[in-house]
């Protein structure tokens, strides 16, 4: 079982950039596709991006891949999300999730999920 922790989120202007964290521990962290999630209020879990074990392969949502990227560094246990451009349409809690199996845009298809980190974007 592995567990996660987000950070990284916070307040920005409308054209700023963040970079979200996932801190990783209490299993094999190369064991895991690795996702990110947002889900802004009122709205569904929407999938961001995932990353396979060992950061050869990443997914990202049409919508978002030109301004977020997706990354790992498996030896910090450590997951990232880089953003730019940020749109107050990019306001939402964003989510780390780890899969034991093969990785999907499904959320439900995930096996461990963060706390969430706020990212607020204000126009």
């Amino acid at each position: 079982q592995v567990h996660l922790v987000e950070s990284g989120g916070g307040l920005v202007q409308a054209g700023g950039s963040l970079t979200l964290s996932c801190a990783a521990s209490g299993g094999t962290f190369t064991s895991y596709v690795m996702g990110w999630f947002r889900q802004a209020p009122g709205k569904e879990r929407e999938f961001v991006a995932a990353i396979n074990w060992s950061g050869d392969n990443k997914y990202h949502a049409d919508s978002l891949k030109d301004r977020f990227r997706i990354s790992r560094v498996n030896t910090k246990n450590t997951l990232y999300l880089q953003m730019i451009s940020l749109k107050p349409e990019d306001t939402a809690v964003y989510y780390c999730a780890a899969d034991k199996s093969d990785g999907s845009i499904r959320w439900d298809d995930y096996d461990y999920w963060g706390q969430g980190t706020q990212v607020t974007v204000s126009s």
